[in-house]
């Protein structure tokens, strides 16, 4: 389920993008506009809602057809006004990939591409759009897909059939949140940012199976991703440009 709602994703993205290309008339564009380092608000926000649509929807059929069919349940969808720790924990995941990068800086070349792509060619009205999306949109899919669904099928794989405390569950658990951790830094093909975006799916995989919940995941995640934008509106000097 969890490799299909990837794909599903994937090719879902790539349907959403040629249809508004096509709309918009810029269809014969469309393989310049890809290569682009700041692509338009169109394809961006149309690649990340086609993307949505797997990460949504494979979790949605686990829970249907293997679950309770209690959404929330069954993926852990739960707040509480505890989980605006969450925020603290996205600032410090951000300050811990910081210092992991600071001996390579001077030998990483464009190693903001991602958010620059992300958010560079915004502006305006277009800007906010994106900023929303990545704030709210991109924690809430990711973490139904990668902690909700991915992180308790490698749990349940992982570790013992037999309930009660052991090594081999210890072993297990700690498995599911490494690997977790490092298919979340694969799936946003990032070379130069693999390492970090792993290490924090490692901290998120951790805070979601303390909680039990993806309330404080959320939390976490959108912070985290609040201050690459920051960050992106302090280089440009506002949101119009």
């Amino acid at each position: 389920m969890v490799g299909v709602g990837f794909i599903v994703g994937q090719v879902v993205a790539l349907l959403l993008v040629d249809a508004t290309a096509a709309a918009l008339g810029k269809g014969q564009d469309l393989t310049a506009i890809a290569k682009l380092a700041v692509p338009p608000e169109w394809y961006v926000v149309s690649s990340l809602v086609g993307l949505w649509v797997g990460f949504g929807g494979a979790p949605w059929l686990a829970s249907r057809f293997r679950g309770t069919r209690r959404f929330a349940a069954d993926l852990g969808l739960r707040f509480r006004v505890a989980d605006l720790v969450g925020i603290a924990v996205g600032i410090g995941g951000q300050i811990v990939v910081s210092i992991l990068y600071l001996p390579f800086r001077s030998h990483l070349h464009n190693f903001n591409a991602p958010t620059n792509k992300l958010t560079g060619g915004a502006h305006g009205a277009g800007f906010v759009v994106i900023a929303v999306l990545t704030v709210v949109g991109a924690p809430f899919f990711e973490e139904l897909f990668f902690r909700g669904l991915l992180l308790r099928a490698l749990a349940r794989l992982l570790t013992p059939l037999r309930p009660g405390p052991s090594r081999a569950r210890a072993l297990g658990l700690a498995g599911a949140v490494v690997i977790d951790g490092l298919l979340f830094g694969l799936a946003h093909f990032e070379a130069q940012q693999f390492a970090g975006l792993a290490v924090f799916g490692m901290i998120l995989a951790l805070v979601s199976y303390r909680t039990g919940r993806l309330g404080m995941n959320m939390v976490a995640h959108g912070t985290f991703n609040l201050v690459a934008v920051l960050a992106v509106l302090n280089t440009r000097g506002g949101i119009i440009h």
